[in-house]
């Protein structure tokens, strides 16, 4: 399995607008071959900051993903909310296996 956690801080003003593009797009990102899970996560103790984790079966699935015009329509519409550059750390995932 191939995971990325995706570090976001997002501008205050820009919060639920944020949130409400982060599920549109993750509901989307679910239906697509190899994605395992895709959740969007809100800091408890600073509302701005969020982790996007993304799990695919294969490193392909992940690369594929980024192609999707879901994702595509995310990254355009919250490029200028971010506070910060967001930062994808990838990951292989151990367990479960998949």
């Amino acid at each position: 399995m191939y995971v990325t956690l995706v570090q976001v801080h997002v501008k205050p003003d820009k919060v639920k607008d944020f949130i409400d593009a982060s599920v549109e797009n993750a509901r989307e990102s679910i239906k697509e071959p190899g994605n395992v899970r895709f959740d969007v996560l809100q800091s408890a103790e600073d509302p701005t900051r969020f982790v996007l984790y993304e799990a695919y079966a294969t490193r392909e699935d992940a690369a594929a993903h980024k192609n999707t015009p879901h994702y595509q329509k995310w990254k355009a519409i919250v490029a200028d909310w971010m506070a910060e550059p967001r930062v994808g750390i990838p990951y292989e995932g151990l367990f479960p296996d998949v």
